[in-house]
Protein backbone atom coordinates (compact mmCIF):
# COMPACT_ATOMS: atom_id res chain seq x y z
CA UNK A 1 0.00 0.00 0.00
CA UNK A 2 2.68 2.66 0.95
CA UNK A 3 5.28 1.52 -2.65
CA UNK A 4 4.03 5.39 -3.63
CA UNK A 5 5.84 7.01 -0.93
CA UNK A 6 9.36 8.11 -2.57
CA UNK A 7 11.74 10.15 -0.83
CA UNK A 8 10.55 13.77 -1.54
CA UNK A 9 13.86 15.53 -0.07
CA UNK A 10 16.61 16.99 -1.77
CA UNK A 11 15.81 16.76 -5.29
CA UNK A 12 16.33 18.90 -8.21
CA UNK A 13 13.67 19.93 -9.16
CA UNK A 14 12.06 20.37 -6.11
CA UNK A 15 8.94 17.84 -5.21
CA UNK A 16 5.70 18.64 -6.84
CA UNK A 17 2.67 19.72 -4.94
CA UNK A 18 1.56 16.97 -6.37
CA UNK A 19 4.17 14.66 -5.23
CA UNK A 20 3.40 15.62 -1.83
CA UNK A 21 -0.59 15.06 -1.83
CA UNK A 22 0.01 11.37 -3.25
CA UNK A 23 2.55 10.73 -0.67
CA UNK A 24 0.13 12.10 1.94
CA UNK A 25 -2.74 9.92 0.38
CA UNK A 26 -0.69 6.58 0.67
CA UNK A 27 -0.02 7.63 4.29
CA UNK A 28 -3.20 7.89 5.21
CA UNK A 29 -4.27 5.11 3.65
CA UNK A 30 -1.52 3.45 5.56
CA UNK A 31 -2.66 4.56 8.75
CA UNK A 32 -6.37 4.02 8.61
CA UNK A 33 -6.41 0.59 6.45
CA UNK A 34 -8.74 1.98 3.61
CA UNK A 35 -8.07 2.61 0.05
CA UNK A 36 -11.25 4.14 -0.24
CA UNK A 37 -13.27 5.40 2.92
CA UNK A 38 -16.88 4.95 3.18
CA UNK A 39 -18.79 7.85 3.00
CA UNK A 40 -19.18 8.37 6.60
CA UNK A 41 -15.40 8.74 6.82
CA UNK A 42 -14.41 10.61 3.60
CA UNK A 43 -14.38 14.00 5.17
CA UNK A 44 -12.01 12.99 8.01
CA UNK A 45 -9.64 10.76 5.46
CA UNK A 46 -9.82 13.78 2.98
CA UNK A 47 -9.02 16.34 5.81
CA UNK A 48 -6.07 13.76 6.66
CA UNK A 49 -4.68 13.87 3.46
CA UNK A 50 -4.35 17.49 3.60
CA UNK A 51 -3.35 17.99 6.73
CA UNK A 52 -0.26 15.61 6.47
CA UNK A 53 0.40 17.42 3.05
CA UNK A 54 0.93 20.99 4.39
CA UNK A 55 2.86 19.33 6.77
CA UNK A 56 4.85 17.19 4.66
CA UNK A 57 5.10 20.68 2.29
CA UNK A 58 6.16 22.32 5.50
CA UNK A 59 9.17 19.73 6.44
CA UNK A 60 10.36 19.37 3.00
CA UNK A 61 10.82 23.27 3.01
CA UNK A 62 12.38 23.82 6.48
CA UNK A 63 14.87 20.93 5.64
CA UNK A 64 18.44 22.33 4.50
CA UNK A 65 21.49 19.81 3.26
CA UNK A 66 25.01 20.13 2.00
CA UNK A 67 24.66 17.20 0.16
CA UNK A 68 24.13 18.19 -3.73
CA UNK A 69 20.57 18.23 -4.59
CA UNK A 70 20.01 14.17 -7.07
CA UNK A 71 18.87 14.54 -9.82
CA UNK A 72 15.25 12.89 -10.58
CA UNK A 73 16.15 11.06 -13.68
CA UNK A 74 19.63 9.25 -12.61
CA UNK A 75 17.14 7.69 -9.26
CA UNK A 76 14.85 6.69 -11.40
CA UNK A 77 17.77 4.62 -13.35
CA UNK A 78 18.88 3.09 -10.33
CA UNK A 79 15.39 2.43 -9.21
CA UNK A 80 14.78 0.63 -12.63
CA UNK A 81 17.59 -1.29 -12.19
CA UNK A 82 16.96 -1.89 -8.78
CA UNK A 83 13.89 -3.67 -10.22
CA UNK A 84 15.10 -5.43 -12.58
CA UNK A 85 17.82 -6.98 -10.59
CA UNK A 86 15.15 -8.23 -8.06
CA UNK A 87 12.10 -9.32 -10.60
CA UNK A 88 15.17 -10.56 -12.90
CA UNK A 89 14.04 -8.71 -15.43
CA UNK A 90 16.39 -8.68 -18.62
CA UNK A 91 17.65 -12.23 -17.92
Amino acid sequence: MCRNIRTLFNFDPPATEEEVRAASLQFVRKLSGFTKPSQVNVEAFERAVEETAAIAERLLKELTTKAPSRDREVEAAKARERTAKRYGVGR
